[in-house]
C-alpha cells in the first residue's frame, strides 16, 4: 500500500469552491482541484485494508484501494486501467454520484472516509490529459448488430461494453442530443456537458454511432429493430410522480424536469419548443428534498429568484448514523448540498394541500400543513398526522415538483412490442438475463429497476451488455464485476 500511515497523518480534505457569489452568475461547473501534494494526501489515507467494504458499497465494484495506491505512487496510466476496468464513466459518477463507495469504507467507521470520488474524477481528468483515454477498435468483428434504444448511463455503458465485444452498435435518443438524464436532468453547474461530448467523441471513433431526434416508436417506427439481432431497452424512468391537489393545473406548477431540462437547452443553445419557465424574481417553492429538488434550488438561484424554499414530506434526517443505519450501509443522512448553501429555506414535515391562483389563472400561494410522524423502535417514520391548527398560505409563483419518477414511458415503443412490465410498472427483465419477454429485447438501468443512481445505471447497462453477447454468441468475452475483483 502506499504509506501504512496515511489515515492517521492525514484528514479528509475536499477540493475548494468558487465562492457563492461568483458561482451563481453563471452555469460552470465551480468544485477546483487538489494540487499534486493534496491528492497524495488523499490517496495516501486508503487503509489497504483486509476486507474493502468501499467494493461491495459500489454497484460498480470499482477496485478501490488498488487504484488509490497506484494514485499514491503517481501511477496514472496503471490508475486509470485499474477504474476504467469496473468503471466506463469516472467523469460522470465522479461528479454526480453519491458515493455509496465512501458510506462504505472502513476508515468511515470513525473517522471521515476516504474523498473515493474526488480522487475518481482526478484518475479520469488526468487520463485525458495524458492521452490514456483512447478510442476502443475491436480487431475481431462478431458481424452482429445490436440496438440501443436511450442514450442514458444505462445506453451508453451497454452499448460501450457491446462494442468493445465486437458488435456493432446503433444509439438511438429521442433528444437532439447524446446524453439522457445526465443532458438534460443534470445542471451544468454539477456536470458540464462538454464531459459528455468529450465521452460520446471517443465512443463515436469507437465505431458506436448515434441517431438523435430518433424516437423509437414514434417518429422512427418498431419495425426498424426488426435488422438488430438484439435490442438493449435503456429508456429510463421517466414518468414523473404528480401532485394531484386543488389548483395543480395553474400556470407556474411544473414538473422539476419540465424546469431542468429546459434550462439545460437554453444552456447548450438547444431550441426550446415550450413556453419559458423562469423564477426569476418569483417566491420559488421546491416540492420534494431530493438531488432533483437541490437542483431546481441551485437553477432557481442562478435565475436570480426573490426567494427559494424547499419542501419535504419526510421528517428531518439525522446527522449521524443510527441503530436503522448500521455500517456499511448506505445511510439516510441530513444532505447539505452546494445548492442549498447558495440560498435555501429547507423544511421537513410539511405537506402541500392546495394551490391558489389569481385572477389570470397564475400561480400565487401554496396552502401547506405541518405533519407530525409517528416513529418504529429504531426511530424510523411509519405513519403521519396532521398538525392541527398549522394550516398556512405560503406565497409562491413558481413550484417545482421533484418528487421522483413512477416508471418508464409505455406509449409507443413498449407497447407496440408488448414488453411485459413487472408489479411496478417497470419493464419485466430478470436479474440474471435482463431479457424480456421477447427474447431478442433486454432491458437495463431505471427502465429495469426503477429509479435510481447514475452509478447504478451504468452497473445495469455494463451486466446487460455481458447477458446479450452470451445470448448473440453462446458465451461471452466481458467480464462480470465478481470477476474483476482479482485484477490486483
Amino acid at each position: 500500500m502506499g504509506k501504512a500511515t496515511g489515515f492517521l497523518e492525514f484528514d479528509r480534505v475536499l477540493p475548494q469552491k468558487e465562492a457563492v457569489e461568483n458561482r451563481k452568475q453563471n452555469y460552470q461547473e465551480f468544485v477546483q482541484s487538489y494540487s499534486d501534494e493534496e491528492l497524495n494526501h488523499q490517496a495516501a489515507r486508503c487503509m489497504n485494508c483486509g476486507i474493502p467494504f468501499c467494493h461491495s458499497g459500489c454497484p460498480l465494484g470499482n477496485v478501490i484501494p488498488e487504484f488509490n495506491d497506484a494514485v499514491y505512487d503517481g501511477k496514472w496510466e496503471e490508475a486509470y486501467n485499474i477504474l476504467s476496468s469496473t468503471n466506463n464513466f469516472p467523469e460522470f459518477t465522479g461528479r454526480i454520484c453519491p458515493a455509496p463507495c465512501e458510506s462504505a469504507c472502513v476508515l468511515g467507521i470513525n473517522k471521515n472516509p476516504v474523498a473515493i470520488e474526488e480522487i475518481e474524477k482526478h484518475i479520469i481528468e488526468i487520463a485525458y490529459k495524458k492521452g490514456y483515454v483512447k478510442a476502443h477498435k475491436s480487431a475481431i468483428k462478431t458481424g452482429k448488430k445490436v440496438a440501443v434504444v436511450g442514450s442514458g448511463p444505462a445506453g451508453l455503458a451497454a452499448a460501450a461494453q457491446l462494442n468493445k465485444a465486437g458488435h456493432d452498435v446503433v444509439v438511438y435518443e429521442r433528444d437532439d442530443k447524446v446524453g439522457g438524464l445526465l443532458r438534460y436532468g443534470i445542471p451544468d453547474f454539477k456536470l458540464d456537458k462538454s464531459v459528455i461530448d468529450r465521452r460520446v467523441e471517443v465512443m463515436q471513433e469507437s465505431g458506436i454511432e448515434f441517431r438523435t431526434n430518433a424516437e423509437v416508436g414514434k417518429n422512427v417506427p418498431v419495425t426498424e429493430l426488426d435488422q438488430y439481432d438484439a435490442v438493449v431497452l435503456s429508456g429510463g424512468s421517466t414518468i414523473p410522480r404528480n401532485l394531484n391537489i386543488p389548483g395543480r393545473e395553474l400556470k407556474g406548477v411544473y414538473y422539476a424536469m419540465e424546469f431542468l431540462k429546459q434550462q439545460n437547452k437554453r444552456v447548450g443553445n438547444s431550441p426550446i419548443d415550450t413556453e419559458e419557465i423562469l423564477a426569476t424574481g418569483k417566491n420559488v417553492l421546491v416540492i420534494g428534498g431530493g438531488d432533483t429538488g437541490s437542483d431546481c434550488v441551485g437553477t432557481s438561484n442562478r435565475h436570480g429568484a426573490k426567494s427559494v424554499t424547499q419542501f419535504e414530506l419526510m421528517p428531518q434526517p439525522p446527522q449521524t448514523r443510527t441503530n436503522a443505519m448500521p455500517w456499511p450501509t448506505y445511510p439516510m443522512l441530513l444532505k447539505t448540498t452546494t445548492s442549498h448553501e447558495e440560498g435555501c429555506q429547507r423544511h421537513w414535515s410539511i405537506s402541500t394541500k392546495k394551490f391558489f391562483g389569481d385572477e389570470q389563472g397564475n400561480l400565487r400561494a401554496a396552502l401547506v400543513v405541518d405533519l407530525e410522524w409517528e416513529t418504529d423502535a429504531l426511530g424510523r417514520p411509519t405513519k403521519f398526522k396532521e398538525v392541527e391548527g398549522s394550516q398556512r398560505e405560503i406565497p409562491c409563483e413558481l413550484v417545482t415538483l421533484a418528487m421522483g419518477f413512477l416508471h418508464p414511458q409505455y406509449e409507443g415503443l413498449l407497447q407496440q412490442l408488448g414488453i411485459t412490465l413487472d408489479e411496478r410498472g417497470n419493464v419485466k427483465a430478470a436479474e440474471g438475463s435482463y431479457q424480456t419477454n421477447s427474447s431478442k429485447y433486454f432491458a437495463a438501468g431505471d427502465m429495469r429497476r426503477g429509479q435510481s443512481l447514475v452509478v447504478w445505471a451504468i452497473s445495469e447497462g455494463r451486466e446487460c451488455a455481458r447477458k446479450v453477447d452470451e445470448f448473440l454468441m453462446g458465451s461471452t468475452v466481458l467480464e462480470s464485476k465478481e470477476a474483476i475483483y482479482t485484477y490486483a
